[in-house]
């Protein structure tokens, strides 16, 4: 009678102590359930597995802290990659090195279950010993608006956000759309001159973001023909004759009263002489986010201002 009692006792405190653990295990997430994971093909097209619901995330580049807070996904988010300043609360998140130059050791600090890169800048090596690390590495590759929207989309699915994601990636297709019908209206093409460097002067050429933003604006690259970012001298862009001379904020040395004023001494220069000069935000036009299409609408307005009555 002893022993049985004895028994029914030790059984109920192991009863008890696995109640405990187990609900222990549920609040730290380390059920089984929730380790999870699945097989996916990122957007470069490595197939890998990654968590069925990642909770702890690295965005390595700012474009991608922004796709995520744009999903509403932003408390999944553990740390970021330095100059992820859009939206202003993504601040307050730990940092984790450059986009060019990622801190691994501060990476692997923050326990991620998964970090999220991009092709053009990344450093493969770094995501490669990531991974040696078994913290997988979702790669994309938004080359054009197209693969912007494609990117949302993979990342929603990624973030189970896949709803928020086809409403993103379904106003912008209609934001396009209706550039693309606003331009049709005119048969105009400005020359546009988009300086994005000062010293020396930097442009852009066919292969960047910013190109098919001023074609598909309505205007032409006067360097759709240049290396992808063309150093040109002052000369060259004389000779270039601009209608529209766009500069962005990307040098943070200059006052915008400074930079026009660089150009005001050149009278002879159309966009000069026409009062068409306009400074732009950087981070609108070179980071591929949704905020790219607000950079599309902006540029109908300077090259274009005789349609914007039109645009609202």
């Amino acid at each position: 009678m002893v022993r049985s009692n004895r028994f029914r006792f030790m059984s109920g405190i192991k009863s008890m102590l696995c109640c405990i653990v187990s609900l222990l295990l549920t609040g730290m997430g380390l059920l089984a359930g929730d380790a999870a994971a699945r097989q996916i093909t990122d957007g470069i097209g490595r197939q890998m597995m990654v968590p069925d619901n990642p909770v702890r995330v690295v965005a390595l580049a700012p474009s991608i802290t922004e796709i995520v807070f744009a999903l509403g996904q932003e408390q999944r988010l553990v740390g970021i990659a330095r100059f992820s300043d859009f939206p202003q609360e993504a601040q307050r998140l730990p940092q984790v090195g450059s986009y060019i130059q990622p801190d691994i050791e501060k990476i692997i600090a923050l326990n991620p279950d998964l970090c999220i890169a991009v092709k053009d800048g990344n450093p493969r090596a770094v995501a490669e010993r990531l991974e040696s690390l078994r913290i997988p590495v979702y790669a994309v590759d938004p080359l054009d608006l197209e693969a912007i929207m494609t990117t949302i989309l993979q990342i929603g699915d990624l973030l189970n956000a896949g709803d928020r994601a086809q409403n993103i990636a379904g106003d912008m297709k209609s934001r396009i759309e209706r550039v693309r019908e606003l331009v049709k209206r005119t048969t105009h093409r400005p020359g546009v001159f988009f300086q994005i460097g000062f010293s020396p002067i930097v442009s852009v050429g066919k292969g960047t973001f910013i190109h098919e933003l001023i074609e598909m604006a309505g205007g032409t690259n006067l360097c759709a023909g240049y290396a992808s970012y063309p150093r040109l001298s002052r000369e060259q862009v004389l000779a270039l004759s601009p209608d529209v001379l766009v500069i962005t904020t990307m040098h943070r040395g200059m006052t915008i009263d400074q930079v026009k004023a660089e150009w005001a001494v050149y009278p002879q220069i159309p966009a000069v002489r026409d009062g068409r000069i306009a400074i732009v935000d950087s981070n609108i036009f070179d980071r591929p986010t949704p905020r790219q299409v607000d950079a599309l609408e902006q540029l109908v307005r300077v090259i274009h201002p005789e349609l914007f009555k039109d645009f609202k």
